[in-house]
């Protein structure tokens, strides 16, 4: 899958200064090589058992829904405050100037259920660790935490350090 990394494009500075931004909508703005990635994803999940795709927004819906769909799985959406019309739970995390919190409907998972955790990219790792969390308020089985990009030498896998982590590229 690192052909893939041709189709990523770099944004030097941004958000801010210092920060060199993965940029795919370069990738998903090409078919063949969004479908490479949905593919990719659906390939290795298909004969697991999955029944629940969880995903946060707002790029990791791209991938979370189209990967659900590929494997006959529902989709979980993981959002921000006030997004979610039914009732909630949340998990909050650190990130380098504050917290953030994500929040899921408290029926979204089923007790035992096998869920996907799925995102665009790894960092440091807190969102997908609230996200984690979320799944096992629910008493769900995650089988897996799933990235697009990786980027390591940000360290997210020692956040993530009790679950399986699976990367499709890394930097």
């Amino acid at each position: 899958m690192s052909e893939l990394k041709q189709y990523i494009r770099d944004i030097p500075d941004f958000p801010k200064k210092g920060i060199l931004f993965k940029d795919i909508t370069t990738l998903i703005g090409d078919g063949g090589a969004f479908g490479k990635v949905v593919d990719g994803f659906v390939q290795r999940y298909k004969d697991k058992g999955i029944s629940k795709v969880v995903a946060a927004e707002a790029r990791g819906f791209i991938f979370g829904g189209a990967v659900a769909h590929g494997l006959g799985a529902a989709f979980v959406p993981v959002r921000k405050k006030g997004k979610l019309p039914y009732k909630t739970i949340e998990a909050s995390y650190e990130l380098e100037y504050g917290t953030d919190t994500v929040y899921m409907h408290e029926d979204a998972i089923v007790e035992g259920e096998k869920a996907l955790i799925l995102d665009d990219l790894l960092a440091t790792g807190g969102t997908a660790k609230a996200i984690c969390e979320l799944v096992e308020k629910l008493k769900g089985d995650i089988y897996e935490v799933a990235f697009m990009i990786e980027l390591s030498f940000l360290n997210g896998r020692e956040k993530l350090k009790d679950y399986n982590i699976f990367s499709l590229i890394t930097y």
